[in-house]
């Protein structure tokens, strides 16, 4: 079996091509990635492609077959699809069309996890919670558009071409790899650097009360297989714990696995106009057609997250220190 995993170099990429090395050795593995990225992991066939320049994906896809598809490559933070909104519609919307058009074509026709995001749900009322896949869709930022654009256009693929995609809602996630932008990653790296001696003890925060349904990354991926193989055609999943964590609850297990007297303060600027108070999926639909369950602990998921940011912050250290010569 041949998978094509895009974005494989991203944050949720690595950790699919790591799970599929060791639980489905058989599995042959193409990556696709941007032009100009950073080497992937061994055991990985890398194809470089634009994914906004349909001829880009064409010249890199035209002669290759594969059997399933997992579509993680995207402009992935709301944040900056505020200052890009263009750019954030165009990489995840006519990204995912260029591929899709390729894939319809080939015969047979190979299946497609296309991953959304739970800002597509926007802000879901207290008596909407759990959130099913049922729910209202609210999308109240570019990012959020792009990804309700995305699941629709997978819909209209399968309805009309027959391509069988598979959709995810995919819930927060964390782990070894997260982005310093996301709050939780951002409070591992101040850990790690106060560790390290480069800052004071002081962990600047945002709003640690909101409530967040998070899973490990490592279990996510996990869902995203289970549902190429096993998902139905045409359907939405939430992939989700189920059970919300306040903000402050994940900075608690930061703070006990460094083991420091730490400062905690709220920086206005970490503060966003208009944050959902508790957002938190129902994750039956999956488990119902998957027999999926979380293995990971939120515990380890933090405590690994700390560790990636202490071997990056020592190696930045150990950079800085070879350029001074000492």
């Amino acid at each position: 079996m041949r998978v094509l995993i895009t974005g494989v170099n991203g944050f949720v990429g690595p950790h699919l091509v790591e799970f599929l090395q060791a639980e489905r050795p058989d599995v042959e593995i193409v990556g696709l990635i941007k032009p100009g990225s950073p080497p992937v992991r061994p055991g990985v066939q890398a194809l470089e492609a634009d994914l906004d320049v349909a001829s880009s994906v064409e010249a890199a896809l035209g002669d290759v077959t594969a059997d399933a598809v997992v579509h993680l490559a995207a402009q992935s933070s709301p944040q900056l699809s505020w200052s890009d909104p263009a750019g954030t519609l165009r990489t995840n919307l006519h990204g995912l069309l260029h591929l899709l058009e390729v894939v319809r074509r080939r015969a047979p026709i190979p299946r497609v996890v296309v991953v959304g995001s739970v800002e597509e749900y926007g802000a879901a009322a207290a008596s909407e919670l759990p959130l099913g896949e049922d729910a209202p869709l609210r999308p109240a930022s570019p990012y959020a558009v792009s990804k309700v654009a995305q699941g629709f256009l997978a819909l209209q693929y399968w309805l009309s071409h027959g391509v069988p995609t598979v959709r995810t809602r995919a819930f927060h996630h964390s782990g070894p790899g997260r982005a310093e932008s996301f709050a939780e990653s951002s409070f591992a790296r101040q850990i790690a650097e106060i560790e390290a001696g480069l800052r004071e003890p002081v962990v600047r925060v945002g709003n640690l009360d909101v409530v967040r349904d998070f899973t490990d990354v490592r279990d996510v991926v996990r869902a995203y297989w289970l549902l190429l193989e096993r998902g139905e055609p045409g359907e939405v999943y939430n992939v989700c714990r189920g059970t919300g964590v306040r903000m402050g609850e994940l900075l608690d297990e930061l703070v006990a696995a460094s083991g420091r007297r730490l400062d905690v303060r709220v920086d206005p600027e970490r503060l966003r106009p208009s944050d959902v108070p508790v957002l938190v999926g129902d994750p039956g639909k999956l488990r119902r057609r998957t027999s999926w369950e979380p293995r990971i602990g939120l515990g380890r998921t933090m405590r690994d997250l700390l560790d990636d940011w202490r071997q990056k912050v020592s190696f930045k250290a150990e950079g800085a220190g070879a350029r001074r010569g000492t």
